[in-house]
């Protein structure tokens, strides 16, 4: 847990970030988990076969040890003597607002959070419902604390801190991301992460597992929301729309790697890159994963991803062009006899996409021939 080569954590001068992990474990509480690769990683398997369990709704959490939670601090002076900020993700093996962590190590890393104010932390979840219940919690375990001192809590930097936060007033240098991977997720968790106070708030799509809209979402079918530019249905006097929400900063897209990675659409990728591009929100794209096309174009080289445009079309250029492929249609259900293919022209299912397992690398970071490595700029400077 020091220096990674994951792209989105460098800064806009490209120099790398950090990865670090209090504790390690987690369980499955999305469809971005079921292959979760964190879970047969190495600090993982280590544990496992030192007879301990991280993984799983009955599993216990593991805490890093003092040298690894002293690498913030070294981080922090690191960034301080250079004169630039540094980024810190947090976390790669876990998840910081899980309920089944002690409370008392959440209050340890929000201290080491306030103790680096030169890093900008990265704080990505998949329980963005949690924040305030963890982070009241955490107030109150600290007061207990102070009071069992006989201290003064208004003296106390650090419940301050957390107070500061759960008030409205979120610290500059922490960034809030959530994981969402599809629609439900979308429509059910980027409202939390809008209702919750951050400097910064990022979306995660990775793996993206579908095709999904964020910018608009529909509240109570009387309502709604446009999650990426921060407004709502209503208007002012001129018709144009008020800006009285916040709105999401970033979007990294992404498929998913690893022995049993689903296949991502290329045309869902496009779409979320699109609604970013007109929005004027930054937009990453991560990676292919291990699903991309062999199909190249001729006369550059370039890749092509090849579609059926209907069932006949199908017909015609199968045996050409599947190539020990796979046939995916619009919703990215796996078409493999004649049978599908015609429930998917029933079902308006079309165009069909090709695509091959190419393997992570050779897949690349390319969306539509070119790199998309847009981010925020730091709110401190």
């Amino acid at each position: 847990m020091a220096e990674t080569v994951i792209e989105w954590v460098r800064n806009p001068q490209g120099e790398l970030g950090f990865t670090f992990n209090a504790w390690i474990g987690c369980e499955h509480v999305s469809p971005a988990c079921d292959h979760c690769y964190a879970e047969v990683d190495t600090p993982a398997r280590v544990l496992r076969a030192k007879g301990m369990e991280t993984w799983g709704p009955h599993a216990e959490r593991y805490r890093t040890s003092d040298a690894n939670w002293r690498q913030p601090l070294r981080w922090n002076k690191k960034a301080a003597a250079k004169g630039t900020r540094l980024r810190v993700f947090s976390a790669s093996q876990s998840d910081w607002l899980d309920n089944k962590v002690p409370i008392e190590w959440l209050v340890d890393l929000l201290d080491l959070i306030r103790c680096t104010p030169n890093l900008d932390w990265l704080l990505l979840t998949k329980r963005i419902g949690n924040w305030r219940k963890r982070l009241e919690e955490a107030a109150t375990y600290r007061l207990a604390v102070i009071l069992a001192d006989t201290s003064d809590p208004r003296r106390d930097a650090l419940y301050q801190w957390i107070k500061a936060w759960l008030d409205g007033h979120p610290p500059a240098h922490v960034w809030l991301g959530a994981t969402v991977v599809n629609q439900e997720e979308v429509d059910r968790d980027v409202i939390k992460l809008l209702r919750t106070p951050a400097a910064v708030r990022f979306l995660s799509m990775e793996p993206l597992l579908g095709p999904v809209n964020i910018t608009r979402i529909d509240l109570d079918g009387h309502s709604e929301i446009y999650p990426l530019r921060g407004t709502t249905g209503c208007e002012d006097d001129d018709g144009e729309p008020v800006a009285d929400l916040p709105a999401i900063d970033w979007v990294i897209v992404g498929g998913e790697s690893g022995h049993k990675a689903r296949p991502m659409l290329p045309e869902w990728a496009f779409n979320v890159r699109d609604q970013c591009e007109a929005a004027g929100v930054s937009f990453f794209f991560k990676q292919w994963g291990e699903w991309h096309t062999s199909a190249v174009r001729l006369t550059d080289g370039r890749a092509v991803f090849r579609q059926f445009t209907d069932f006949q079309h199908w017909v015609n250029k199968a045996s050409t062009w599947v190539n020990g492929g796979i046939c995916l249609d619009r919703n990215g259900v796996e078409l493999k006899i004649g049978r599908d293919f015609m429930r998917a022209r029933d079902e308006d299912a079309f165009p069909v996409t090709i695509m091959h397992r190419v393997g992570k690398a050779s897949a690349g970071r390319l969306l539509d021939g070119r790199l998309h490595d847009a981010s925020p700029a730091s709110v401190l400077h």
